[in-house]
């Protein structure tokens, strides 16, 4: 079994490697790699919120469940397993942060937040005030040695890639951090959990965000923040009123329904949300061309590259041809569904070259 990606030495015999573990099959499995390396290994896990109050229901402790999975997992290895509350941190951090950006008219991702903060932050100086030589994960990126030292690729199966999700990796914690999944597709995975023994091997994925369980972010914002569901107008781009909006939070850029707008010769998306105002703009698809982005706390990895790259703005989005100068990064096409609150992610070819959150936009049409 291939162990190789811990890339600690070819004698791993008293060395230590800790395991982000979340109770889930994926870092499972890399518990698993690192225990067959000769390492010790340790498992931690950070409880970060409580699933019952996120559904409401009492009983309902998704957290808890995945915390005695992680721990099952563990004691079947014969490794030491810890756990560290880290709920109100995850809360301050994470959870506040995604409703006042939706009060703010962004489109958060807490995802990245939570990869900034609880998870590599506190993992790391966790894994490090024991000792560890690294700290190994279950994301689907990959780190490969560079001439330059350790670089961020994505993974080899682009259906699982992680990497848009970790830009602002910084290079220390890179250093530290292992992989061990990124060369191998999903299914692979699970074969390996089955023929392991176990128990989470048929454990299904977590979908959406994980403090909000059944996707209905507006609802959760609105729990956080009560008065966000104050009421609006809806205008077009010269600021004539089309209509009337229940909400802020219930619209994201490039939205086209729910705006209950007729009578309009052409479909109408939301085009910008202007918060100070309560008004969602709106326009036709041309206008949600934008031609350049400015980005806040980049993220820089690749020391001075100036190649050819590509762009990613959402997660699911297909790369495109850009180039980037110090905080702004200008498309070669059109891009469509921009949104500040987004990251924007630089690649070249499969590397990571860093990224940003994207702070304005600048309309294509008005750079033609």
């Amino acid at each position: 079994m291939d162990t190789g990606e811990f890339q600690l030495g070819a004698d791993l015999a008293g060395k230590r490697i800790v395991v982000a573990m979340s109770g889930g099959v994926d870092s499972s499995v890399v518990a698993a790699l690192a225990a067959r390396t000769g390492a010790e290994t340790i498992g931690i896990t950070l409880q970060l919120y409580d699933h019952g109050e996120a559904v409401g229901r009492a009983g309902s402790c998704c957290a808890g469940r995945d915390i005695r999975d992680a721990r099952s997992v563990c004691d079947r290895l014969g490794i030491a397993h810890y756990v560290f509350d880290h709920e109100s941190r995850f809360r301050d951090q994470v959870i506040d942060r995604f409703a006042d950006d939706y009060l703010a008219g962004r489109t958060p991702i807490p995802c990245i937040q939570c990869n900034m903060g609880p998870k590599f932050t506190d993992l790391l100086a966790a894994a490090r005030d024991l000792g560890a030589d690294c700290l190994a994960t279950g994301h689907y990126v990959r780190r490969v040695e560079g001439a330059g030292g350790a670089e961020l690729h994505r993974a080899a199966d682009p259906a699982r890639d992680q990497s848009y999700f970790l830009f602002a990796t910084t290079q220390a914690q890179l250093d530290y951090l292992r992989f061990p999944l990124g060369a191998m597709p999903k299914p692979r995975v699970r074969e390996l959990a089955a023929e392991l023994g176990l128990g989470v091997a048929g454990k299904p994925d977590s979908q959406d965000i994980c403090f909000v369980p059944d996707g209905d972010y507006a609802s959760l914002v609105k729990k956080l923040r009560p008065d966000a569901d104050t009421s609006g107008e809806i205008v077009d781009e010269t600021g004539r009123v089309l209509g009337k909006h229940r909400g802020l939070i219930h619209f994201t850029v490039g939205q086209r329904r729910g705006l209950e707008i007729g009578g309009t010769p052409e479909p109408l998306y939301v085009i910008r949300l202007d918060a100070a105002a309560k008004r969602v703009v709106v326009g036709p698809k041309a206008a949600l061309g934008v031609g350049a982005a400015r980005l806040s706390g980049v993220n820089w990895l690749a020391g001075d590259y100036r190649g050819p790259m590509t762009a990613k703005v959402r997660s699911l989005a297909k790369p495109v041809a850009a180039h980037f100068d110090g905080d702004r990064v200008a498309f070669d096409l059109p891009e469509y569904g921009v949104a500040p609150g987004q990251a924007t992610v630089l690649y070249a070819g499969d590397r990571v070259l860093g990224g940003g959150w994207i702070e304005e936009t600048e309309s294509a049409l008005v750079a033609a």
